[in-house]
């Protein structure tokens, strides 16, 4: 796990080093739901490319909070998963998704409300 410091000494910036981006957020939020090979991740994350995908992994594998899991097998088999440091973000994925649903639903509804004409 790579020593991460802010130098500001704030805690969110440090937590924004670890989870910041537009993807490992929703890549650790999948995983809350389980072990996931790199092209169920991919697959389930439609938008984000190969080469991306894998260097947000690297960097989370990384900080500690996933684990990548390479099995004695022809062909290879490479398994992903929460380790306990990344289970530990479940609350925040889960408010932050919490979130997004609700901010989807005002957004639906001003949009409604706008005039177009």
């Amino acid at each position: 796990m790579k020593k991460i410091t802010s130098k500001s000494g704030c805690a969110v910036e440090t937590t924004l080093s670890v989870i910041g981006g537009t993807w490992k957020p929703i890549i650790l939020f999948r995983l809350l739901l389980g072990k996931m090979r790199f092209m169920q991740l991919a697959h389930s994350i439609p938008s984000v490319t190969q080469r991306m995908l894998t260097l947000q992994l690297r960097e989370l594998e990384c900080d500690g909070v996933i684990l990548r899991t390479i099995y004695p097998e022809v062909p290879p088999r490479v398994e992903y998963e929460l380790t306990e440091l990344g289970f530990s973000l479940q609350p925040i994925l889960e408010m932050m998704n919490d979130w997004g649903r609700n901010y989807q639903k005002i957004n639906e509804v001003s949009n409604d409300n706008l005039d177009i004409t």
